[in-house]
């Protein structure tokens, strides 16, 4: 009931930038290559924080529910009761009031301005970190729309904390109505802006600025109805709790899109049609990426609450079928975009130079999916027994070795180069998460035990 809405929840964003993807494609290659150097810079910046942000906002409105559970009315409880299962909230006597809540807004707000500030002043040293230079086809373009889409950046990281506090709230439905009524709005607006008011490349950001802020509105407007947003005094915000356990992931998160600009800048060096393609492939990976990420998004709630009860047969049985079922999901998606993804690339683009590298790209992009999913199971399975310091080691260590190989490999592979790096990268993840598994003494000591029927405590 949790993952079914949390899935279509993940789809929705990275359904929406293939369509801005599609749509960009059809007014040219420079076009395509330069939106996507500008979006990969974006959610390079935008996610650093994010990510972490989401996962601690869950946990922490989670536990203060628990806190404050003795101090709430009946009716309240009922209020909270019925938001979780999608229903109207009648009778509460008032709001609760969650310092949670407050913080993770709070933190949300600032840190969504110093990413506005920092990507529309700082547009131009972003994309020559990139590899576009001056004098690059694509350079006034990209730094266009990388300035437009930066006054979304506020609400890209409100609506991202919002999404943490509904699932602590236990309310994945939500979320996923706001998204689905705010990316709509998007699909009006493409059209409209790009082609009927013929502002092309800028329509298309003004069209996803406008649609992350209705989003966002939408999430604060069904937030308010149950909580207080507002702290009753500044000393009461958990700002400590907040930074302390989002360090781990923080550093995590970096590794992961300090790779992620590695491969996309050696791609942006091979040309603007090297570009375009790899932005069509790299939107594709990671979109269907997703659907491993929302089975280990529930299969960590569900370990996290049978961990919590000392329930380690129950842990098992979950950790063994979200294994199975993770090969199982990557064993598919490789048939589907194998056959499929080759005429799927004429969807975003008519190019004929830009489709004949899309297709060799089908290699990588279809051969990566066990990998991928294996890669995502084995976060879902960390995060579930808060190993959150093996996740980010880990991970920088995984990061370290494939941003060596994507340093050199694209100038002996060229644009394969980049796409052997991001596999190399996903296959570390996976054999990194086996190796913690297969670990005795550490936190999955259980598997290797011959546990009873019973619980153990």
């Amino acid at each position: 009931m949790l993952s079914l809405p949390a899935l279509a929840g993940q789809a929705i964003d990275p359904l929406a930038q293939l369509m801005e993807t599609a749509y960009i494609g059809r007014l040219g290659t420079v076009e395509l290559a330069s939106a996507g150097v500008s979006v990969s810079i974006f959610n390079i910046i935008s996610k650093l924080f994010n990510i972490p942000l989401l996962s601690i906002a869950t946990s922490f409105v989670a536990e203060d529910i628990s806190k404050n559970a003795s101090q709430v009315s009946a009716s309240e409880e009922d209020c909270v009761e019925n938001f979780s299962n999608g229903k109207s909230c009648k009778g509460a006597s008032k709001q609760m009031q969650l310092s949670s809540v407050s913080t993770a807004l709070v933190l949300a707000v600032g840190i969504g301005i110093f990413e506005a500030l920092a990507l529309y002043f700082g547009s131009g040293t972003f994309l020559h970190l990139m590899g576009v230079s001056t004098e690059n086809p694509t350079r006034v373009l990209a730094q266009r729309f990388l300035s437009l889409r930066a006054l979304g950046a506020p609400a890209v990281v409100v609506s991202l904390a919002l999404q943490g506090v509904f699932r602590g709230f236990k309310d994945t439905k939500t979320p996923v109505l706001c998204l689905g009524i705010g990316n709509l709005s998007a699909v009006f607006l493409f059209p409209l802006l790009m082609y009927y008011f013929q502002l092309g490349v800028t329509g298309a950001a003004i069209s996803t600025v406008l649609s992350q802020y209705v989003v966002t509105f939408l999430m604060i407007w069904c937030l308010n109805k149950r909580t207080v947003l507002l702290p009753p005094k500044m000393g009461s915000l958990q700002f400590g709790g907040y930074i302390k356990s989002g360090g781990f992931l923080l550093g995590r998160t970096l590794a992961v899109l300090t790779t992620i600009t590695l491969a996309t800048s050696m791609a942006a060096r091979q040309g603007p049609v090297a570009m375009a393609a790899n932005q069509i492939c790299m939107q594709v990976w990671l979109a269907v990426s997703l659907l491993t990420d929302a089975l280990a998004a529930s299969g960590q709630a569900l370990i996290a609450s049978s961990l919590s009860r000392g329930d380690y047969i129950a842990v098992k049985e979950i950790t063994n079928f979200m294994l199975r079922i993770g090969f199982l999901t990557g064993i598919s998606l490789t048939v589907i975009l194998g056959v499929s993804f080759g005429s799927l690339a004429s969807f975003f683009t008519k190019d004929a130079e830009v489709l004949q590298v899309v297709r060799a790209g089908v290699l990588f992009v279809s051969a990566s999916q066990p990998f991928n999913a294996m890669a995502y199971i084995f976060d879902g399975l960390h995060y579930g027994v808060s190993d959150f310091p093996y996740a980010a080691c880990a991970m920088m260590l995984v990061g370290a070795v494939s941003s060596a190989f994507l340093l050199y490999a694209p100038s002996l592979f060229g644009l394969p180069g980049v796409w052997l790096g991001l596999t190399l990268f996903m296959v570390l993840r996976m054999v990194a998460g086996f190796v913690r598994l297969l670990a005795k003494s550490g936190p999955w000591w259980f598997l290797h035990s011959d546990l009873q029927a019973s619980n153990v405590s």
